[in-house]
């Protein structure tokens, strides 16, 4: 009997004792967690923003087999400002499990999800995705490449009146005389995506056997001879490049088409001043000029089956004649007696999108408008002392608005109603900041220089701003490959 009760006593004491020691340890773990808890807060305060403690469920982390359904977890978010120390991370304190390769330490953006056995560690998207996102430039097919800037390119021109046989005179601005050459190393620069350079090979490539067409007035002839200075340095014989009924190219007019053999392509000029007819009628007892605003010019059947149509006019709706409007503008057998130039200019344009609806095919041709590009004469106009030779370099700002702006506007709403897709070629607000890259007193030579009074202010030189332009073209091309 009295072994019996001391074996009893043993046991109530042993149980006692395990009893006392369970007690004990979930007295501890659960100090442990709340020290730990207290431990974090002080060293990341909770009225720091970037600091929280997430007790939701933890199946709304993504992987949940991360998580142990089994034991409590304790998820502490580190997307914080980590403090000031000599590694740049901050240590959780009571921890030094080892993660990601021996580290004892948490990165930004990693969560810890611990529980009594063990800690495992997750990555967390960056609190700067967002802002990455809008620093990081945009690729080309989502960029507006006409806002940016004009920055100074050693690798600029990318051709010289040396390399060029096909500037004429009045664009061949080294050839006659001018010796500042600072204008052509300048290359425009998208602001907001990285613009791949302008590839001759590759744009030879992409018109290989079609028609690149420009139709227009002088200033479309000044983009035309661009692009055939630009493609012709990728050409390795020079001599399979010609113009097909061996026309020399001039100043004044003409229509040009230029054979790249190798590539079974032609680069061709139709020139136009106004792109509607110009023509004779009889006012009064004489005959005189007039503006067949209701007919498209008499070389339009010559565009017929283009692959590139490239079109523009504005420059010449400003001449005297077309300003004033009295006597000049025609519609079928009717002279206007006194037409506003912009109604005139509207009228135009509907004539010629009529024709392009009713002549292009979509599926075969693409259709560009390029827009006025701007002139810059400060004090007076062309025929009255207007001059830009003291120009050595681009403006800061934009030059003050030409009257082509709002013949711009208009081409807008006439290309918004057509049924052919027709893509803007927008020259204007880039080549505003161009003062110093016109003519001048450059666009003759200096033996047929009469008279330094008279300024080309309107023009280009050669290599200069319209190479921009046919980057532009060159760029919206192989978007849409």
């Amino acid at each position: 009997m009295e072994r019996q009760w001391s074996f009893s006593v043993k046991s109530t004491r042993a149980l006692a004792l395990i009893i006392t020691t369970i007690s004990s340890a979930i007295v501890f773990l659960t100090f442990f967690s709340n020290s730990l808890i207290r431990s974090n807060s002080s060293l990341y305060p909770t009225t720091d923003s970037n600091f929280q403690i997430d007790l939701s469920p933890i199946a709304s982390i993504s992987d949940s087999s991360l998580v142990s359904s089994r034991a409590s977890q304790i998820l502490v978010s580190t997307r914080f400002n980590p403090p000031e120390n000599t590694s740049g991370s901050a240590k959780i304190p009571g921890f030094e499990q080892k993660a990601r390769g021996g580290e004892s330490f948490v990165k930004e953006d990693q969560v810890i999800i611990a529980n009594l056995t063990s800690i495992k560690v997750i990555e967390l998207p960056s609190n700067n995705g967002d802002e990455e996102k809008k620093k990081k430039k945009k690729g080309i097919e989502e960029c507006d490449v006409t806002k940016g800037k004009w920055v100074h390119d050693d690798e600029y021109p990318l051709y010289t009146n040396a390399s060029c046989p096909f500037i004429d005179e009045g664009f061949g601005c080294q050839t006659n005389g001018r010796l500042d050459l600072n204008y052509t190393k300048f290359r425009w620069e998208p602001r907001d995506c990285d613009a791949p350079r302008f590839n001759a090979t590759r744009m030879l490539e992409m018109i290989r056997g079609k028609r690149l067409v420009f139709v227009g007035d002088s200033i479309n002839r000044n983009q035309w001879e661009s692009m055939l200075c630009m493609l012709f340095q990728a050409v390795k014989d020079p001599k399979k490049v010609y113009e097909t009924h061996n026309r020399r190219i001039t100043k004044e007019k003409g229509n040009y088409s230029f054979r790249f053999a190798d590539y079974k392509c032609t680069v061709e000029f139709y020139v136009t001043h106004f792109l509607v007819r110009e023509g004779r009628a009889k006012i009064g007892k004489k005959r005189r000029e007039t503006l067949r605003i209701d007919a498209m010019d008499r070389t339009s059947s010559r565009w017929k089956g283009a692959d590139i149509l490239v079109f523009n006019t504005a420059h010449w709706w400003s001449h005297y004649k077309t300003k004033s409007g009295i006597n000049y503008y025609q519609e079928g057998n009717e002279i206007h007696p006194k037409l506003d130039v912009s109604t005139a200019f509207k009228k135009a344009m509907q004539t010629w999108s009529s024709w392009v609806d009713k002549n292009v095919d979509p599926k075969k041709t693409r259709v560009f408008f390029r827009s006025a590009a701007p002139s810059h004469f400060s004090g007076g106009q062309w025929n009255s002392g207007g001059h830009c030779r003291e120009a050595k370099k681009p403006l800061n700002q934009t030059f003050k608005l030409s009257d082509s702006a709002g013949k711009n506007t208009i081409v807008e709403e006439v290309l918004k109603q057509m049924k052919t897709p027709v893509t803007p070629l927008n020259v204007s607000g880039l080549s505003q900041y161009r003062i110093d890259a016109h003519p001048s007193i450059y666009g003759v030579k200096p033996e047929n220089r009469r008279s330094q009074a008279v300024q080309d202010c309107s023009h280009w030189c050669l290599p200069g701003v319209p190479d921009t332009w046919n980057h532009l073209l060159y760029l919206h091309l192989l978007h849409k490959r």
